[in-house]
């Protein structure tokens, strides 16, 4: 075994107070409804949309309550959620979404964002609500597989749950499998808490596990995913940051990105805390997107400007996906409405990566990218354990790569050359590439066999710290560690 380590001091980042505030599942109203009442049938062949929209009518007009689903799975199509409802779908219990996309009439929100390119269809839906949950301990079964399959098809296939600039949002208990499309999206809403669910999504194009969007003081915690797209995924498809996140305490499988902030950043991240989640390859054998043992573990990402600053990452297990950490500043400059003037270069600053664990079987490497003139600020690295394959060649080391400002962000998008198979970094471990004032403390990285890389490549980087002193840096200066 071929190692490479060090040990580097100890810097204190301050971070910020972010406790969201979500108050819970609404409960000062104790009356509940049962959507039997009012004529659905629980044999999962009856549509019950109308019977089950009836109670929550009903329901909300004698000043809210529960609309509790039981004793059997409830075929349904759109749902409109009412503020101060709770939807229980009780053990032993199923909403299932109906097959037929003419039961989702579609619904354009009045929020407008990046996502009206998408489809506008959904099982729950909800804009401009307070109080409201969905709750209990049965399942909802969107039976995506048999919808239209295909990544671009957008508007052939509904969201499972959608709530739009609403407030005091609770999803817990639940086990939810098989949307068309993303699981579930929450745009524009404050006070979000999504706690103790169970996600499988691996039946069709774009399964997210949870889409957070331009969302302020959201709680995620407690919860199981599995899914062939990204899983927990912060995005901010319009003017409006997502802020004041705390992502803890999840068990998370994708063949994409297990953890991300990105891709869509035009309102940006602010005070993102992601603490004590594990990270482990999928049980699904089929892979529709990325790689089977997944694309990434942690990824963050500025791309159609937006700001990213005060992201605290620590506490993560992480076994299987090829690259741990991903972080990429680039420009690919995204509208998110069409009469807006393209948006320029982004930011990202104040990022703190501790206590992180991981082992991949993956030779690839972990990729830290600006672009030329504008480089990723104050980023530590603290308390890092990488175990990597090996294997690397001396030609992987002098690899050159296109630094591609407007590609889209993944983990492998750095290919030496088109259609390869396998891509290496210039490092084995961690490559840093356009960044500035960089603190790296107590990092381990090993290989499993001899590898002919750098352990870490640091490119156009300045104002570098290891071990609490400054290392020698500057444009294709490679830092070679215990070699």
């Amino acid at each position: 075994m071929k190692k490479y380590s060090f040990i580097l001091g100890v810097i204190f980042i301050a971070s910020c107070a972010m406790m969201p505030s979500a108050k819970g599942v609404y409960e000062s109203v104790k009356r509940v409804y049962a959507p039997v009442n009012y004529g659905a049938v629980a044999d999962g062949k009856t549509l019950c949309t109308k019977a089950i929209q009836k109670a929550i009518d009903e329901c909300a007009a004698n000043g809210g309550g529960v609309v509790r689903l039981s004793g059997g799975k409830f075929l349904s199509g759109t749902i409109f959620m009412k503020s101060n409802i709770t939807l229980e779908i009780a053990k032993g219990s199923t909403l299932l979404g109906s097959t037929n996309l003419a039961d989702y009439p579609e619904t354009v929100p009045a929020y407008r964002s990046r996502t009206d390119k998408y489809t506008n269809t959904s099982l729950i839906y909800g804009e401009n609500l307070s109080n409201i949950a969905i709750t209990g301990k049965g399942s909802y079964d969107g039976q995506g597989g048999k919808f239209i399959f295909g990544r671009w098809r957008l508007k052939k296939r509904p969201y499972g749950i959608r709530f739009i600039s609403c407030t005091n949002v609770t999803m817990e208990n639940l086990t939810l499998k098989n949307s068309p499309m993303w699981m579930q999206h929450y745009m524009a809403c404050d006070d979000v808490t999504i706690r103790n669910i169970t996600v499988w999504n691996h039946c069709n194009r774009n399964n997210d596990m949870i889409d957070v969007d331009g969302c302020h003081n959201v709680l995620i915690s407690g919860c199981v995913g599995d899914t062939d797209d990204d899983g927990i995924t912060l995005k901010s498809t319009s003017a409006r940051a997502c802020e004041n996140v705390i992502i803890r305490d999840c068990t998370i499988s994708s063949h994409c990105n297990a953890i991300k902030a990105g891709t869509e950043s035009n309102g940006g991240f602010k005070n993102i805390k992601i603490l004590n989640n594990t990270v482990r390859p999928s049980a699904a054998k089929t892979c529709f997107t990325g790689l089977p043992e997944g694309d990434g573990g942690v990824s963050l990402m500025i791309v159609d400007g937006g700001t990213m600053e005060n992201v605290i990452v620590s506490g993560m297990v992480s076994t299987g996906p090829a690259c741990p950490i991903f972080i990429r500043l680039g420009n690919r400059g995204r509208k998110f409405k069409p009469d807006m003037a393209r948006p320029g270069v982004g930011t990202m600053r104040n990022i703190t990566i501790s206590n992180i664990k991981a082992t991949t079987d993956h030779p690839r490497g972990c990729v830290i990218s600006g672009i030329t003139g504008h480089r990723i600020e104050k980023l530590t690295l603290k308390n890092i354990d990488f175990t990597f394959p090996g294997g690397g060649t001396e030609g992987d080391r002098k690899r050159q790569f296109d630094e591609s400002p407007g590609k889209y962000p993944n983990p492998d998008m750095y290919r030496w050359q088109k259609g390869e198979e396998i891509n290496r970094l210039p490092a084995f471990g961690l490559f840093f590439w356009h960044v500035e004032d960089l603190s790296l403390e107590n990092v381990k990285l090993i290989t499993r066999k001899p590898d002919a890389r750098a352990a870490i490549v640091l490119e156009d980087a300045s104002n570098v710290l290891i071990d609490g002193k400054a290392a020698k840096t500057g444009d294709n200066s490679v830092l070679f560690l215990d070699k």
